[in-house]
């Protein structure tokens, strides 16, 4: 499959952020977009209206209802490329311990993707891609700062998970990506970070274009360094 042919895409957490500027990188190029989220926003409506992308809306992946609901959205579609970006950021202390909450960030960061590779398995086909939005967070190396205990282990929990993914889908002719945006200005940070949704987008889908059963399973910045496990 060259790279200049179109592409079907689906992307979750796609109505804001990273999601919604990775699916407008996809959508102005060319490419077929399923854009998948719980709710829409004003600027995905925009998007859908102006290019060739289709909202699915009212999936929440941290339950199997929303598993459900996304494999029948999809059905019969060829998937391309499947970026799994969807995902949410507690913050948790010794001091400040709420296991419901680490408890919700697996669900949604680590289990959630699993599932859908899993649940999609039959839109995928020899020359698919699949890409996991993880962090550095989910670094045990890089770790220097401690705390946010939910965030940390479920990204290194989704880490080793897209390992395995990697390793299984290898002689499918499947490549997985394992990816950190960088730290990103969006409304999970409350706007900090040193670069825009844009530019970590436009970085993301280069590494996206370029990957290759090759470099499976390498866990990389979008800037193209790979990170330590």
């Amino acid at each position: 499959m060259l790279k200049s042919d179109p592409l079907s895409v689906v992307i979750t957490g796609a109505n804001r952020g990273i999601g919604l500027a990775m699916a407008e990188v996809f959508a102005r190029r060319g490419d077929r977009v399923f854009a998948i989220c719980r709710s829409s926003s004003e600027a995905l409506n925009t998007l859908q209206n102006e290019c060739d992308v289709t909202v699915v809306d009212g999936i929440d992946v941290a339950t199997a209802e929303g598993i459900t609901a996304l494999q029948q959205a999809l059905d019969n579609v060829v998937v391309d490329l499947l970026v799994n970006n969807a995902g949410i950021l507690r913050d948790e202390s010794l001091q400040n311990f709420n296991p419901e909450q680490i408890e919700q960030q697996f669900r949604v960061n680590a289990l959630a993707p699993l599932s859908i590779c899993q649940a999609l398995q039959g839109n995928l086909r020899s020359g698919s891609k699949i890409a996991l939005i993880t962090s550095r967070m989910g670094s045990i190396a890089d770790n220097g700062s401690g705390g946010r205990y939910g965030y940390r282990m479920s990204k290194a929990a989704l880490n080793a998970a897209a390992m395995s993914l990697s390793k299984d889908l290898y002689h499918q002719g499947i490549a997985v990506g394992i990816y950190h945006p960088g730290y990103v200005q969006t409304d999970m940070v409350e706007g900090r970070g040193d670069i825009s949704a844009q530019v970590a987008a436009q970085r993301l889908v280069g590494l996206m274009d370029d990957l290759s059963l090759l470099d499976s399973g390498v866990f990389r910045h979008s800037n193209g360094e790979v990170l330590p496990w």
